[in-house]
């Protein structure tokens, strides 16, 4: 029995020359108790396929009907979760999660509502918050009481656009599992807007790409048996066949090729590098431990006393290698990142890079942040021309030009260059921050989730013109990542880190993948899923903020030795 269907959906914005058409002919039937996800990317009309479920919007043409009956507005039995959270400030967890009960369960008895709210504050772990307003909940937490909010009024339906987007990796996946539990305990029917291609295995029945043009693509059935317990699917064939197809479904109809590019690096030379002689006389010296971190501790004064964050943070790192640190939240990554960069006091120990002491900010050591911060004002151009303004003050004008359109060309922003920062997305910014980190020909790269506020689509395009540049340049890098498949696809070696504080090395995988490497080839690859079963079994061990025993009597830190 179809409980939701969509019968040549059309929806467009804006009228005249200004008219943009989202959907296209929309053909969609959900059946009772199924599990439904929506694949697609930003401005493929996810959310607006969601409104017009929900009854939040209308279609230009076309029906959308609940139940054989068109929908015409919002209902109770058609929960929504949406990706930002709107709370009443002045209520706490718990009168936020009420209002919902109240306003759908006004016949329960006091004590029966209490008992409702509890169970859902519970479900998505905030027991521990149920009195705290939303000012004093960090914005994943917020998102969780949005979550509650939705589960506790008990809808027939579940529309889910995003809701588990703005979490950490840990506490997203937890909430997955808690959707899928209440899924088969209640089946209810849940429809689910995602990017995320392992969030969409773990719980649909049926997976359906939502194309650029605004059409409905490819679906595919996922079959592997229920309860899906993300550890096992990495071993099991079938999700690795189903994930390998809707990864490279979705790569072909939404990454567009950049066009052939033909201009030259000029050859200059920027303020930091050693002379040219100087520089032949001492490769064989520093190629190796190029970086070097020896006993490294990072200590804050609390009220409380001396908080180690940081310990014994031990790691050599060759000169062009390419590294990804990954943990929990808190385990210290970032720290030990603003440290290389010299933005962050060393409390012991020392970082050393080409033989000299870290010592201070230098943009020998350049840093893309999660956030770019461009000047709004200045064009793409104008913000990576700031730098490079200070690294080659030998250059002539046209050559530093030249420096400055090469790295936007690299990145693909060659028809964008004079566009003022205001006016571009997310990805086209944080491509602009990348641009202007290499074009300061830095010794060391350093990146601090530098994908982790883009959406999937925009993430693998960056993590593929991140790979075509460093490629090129072979400057020594660092990422810090949650991500497991980023940390794979990117590193020559994964660094893994203990929950904190004390955090500190746990382990070191090497991985011996070929170069130059494709999101396709990897996931074809029969050692891939092998590399990413020994990641996931050390963030496993330490999940909830456990410090179990090493397995090993000592990490491989010396690897590079």
């Amino acid at each position: 029995m179809s409980v939701l269907t969509f019968d040549n959906v059309c929806k467009s914005f804006g009228t005249g020359t200004h008219r943009r058409e989202v959907l296209r002919n929309i053909d969609l039937t959900v059946a009772k108790g199924e599990f439904v996800v929506i694949l697609g990317f930003s401005g493929t009309g996810k959310t607006t396929l969601i409104n017009l479920m929900a009854g939040l919007d209308r279609p230009d043409s076309g029906t959308v009907s609940f139940r054989g009956a068109p929908v015409t507005g919002p209902g109770p039995e058609r929960g929504v979760i949406f990706q930002s959270y709107a709370l009443m400030p002045w209520l706490t967890v718990t009168g936020n999660v009420r209002l919902a009960v109240e306003a759908v369960f006004p016949r329960l008895s006091r004590a029966e509502k209490a008992a409702k709210v509890a169970h859902y504050v519970q479900m998505v772990g905030l027991a521990h918050a149920a009195h705290r307003r939303p000012a004093e909940l960090s914005g994943g937490m917020r998102q969780r009481v949005n979550v509650a909010r939705a589960l506790a009024m008990s809808p027939e339906v579940l529309l889910l656009d995003e809701p588990l987007s703005a979490l950490d990796a840990l506490t997203r996946a937890n909430l997955a599992t808690e959707i899928e539990r209440l899924w088969q305990a209640e089946r209810k029917t849940c429809v689910l807007i995602t990017n995320d291609v392992d969030e969409a295995l773990v719980l649909a029945d049926r997976i359906i790409a939502l194309n650029p043009d605004g059409t409905l693509g490819a679906e595919f059935r996922v079959t592997i048996p229920r309860p899906r317990d993300r550890g096992a699917m990495n071993h099991d064939e079938t999700f690795k066949k189903l994930r390998g197809a809707v990864t490279k479904y979705l790569m072909d109809v939404g990454i567009q090729q950049r066009r052939d590019q033909t201009r030259h690096l000029p050859d200059v030379t920027p303020i930091h590098a050693l002379p040219a002689a100087l520089r032949q006389a001492q490769d064989g010296l520093i190629a190796e431990r190029f970086l070097d971190f020896s006993q490294l501790h990072k200590v804050y004064a609390t009220p409380k006393g001396p908080l180690t964050v940081v310990e014994d943070f031990d790691l050599k790192i060759d000169r062009g290698e390419f590294i990804s640190l990954i943990g929990h939240s808190g385990c210290g990554k970032s720290t030990v990142l603003t440290m290389a960069a010299g933005l962050n006091g060393i409390s012991k120990g020392a970082i050393k890079l080409d033989g000299r002491h870290v010592m201070g900010a230098d943009p020998e050591r350049a840093v893309v942040f999660q956030s770019p911060n461009l000047f709004p004002w200045l064009t793409a151009r104008e913000n990576v021309a700031i730098g490079v303004d200070k690294v080659y003050p030998r250059a002539s004008r046209a050559e530093r030009q030249d420096v400055v359109d090469y790295y936007l060309e690299r990145v693909g922003l060659g028809d964008a260059m004079s566009r003022p920062a205001s006016t571009l997305s997310n990805g086209m910014q944080q491509r602009v921050g990348i641009a202007r980190a290499f074009a300061l020909s830095p010794k060391l790269l350093l990146l601090d989730e530098p994908f982790g506020m883009l959406d999937s689509l925009t993430r693998w395009e960056l993590q593929d013109v991140l790979m075509e540049v460093w490629q090129q340049t072979g400057v020594t890098a660092i990422c810090v990542t949650h991500d497991v498949d980023e940390a794979i696809l990117l590193a020559d070696r994964v660094v893994m880190m203990t929950n904190g504080p004390q955090a500190t090395i746990g382990r070191i995988t090497k991985v011996d993948l070929p170069r130059p490497r494709s999101r396709k080839a990897l996931l074809e690859h029969p050692d891939y899923y092998a590399y990413r079963q020994e990641v996931l079994d050390f963030l496993e061990d330490y999940e909830h903020g456990a410090k179990p025993a090493p397995r090993t009597a000592k990490p491989q830190a010396l690897a590079a030795e």
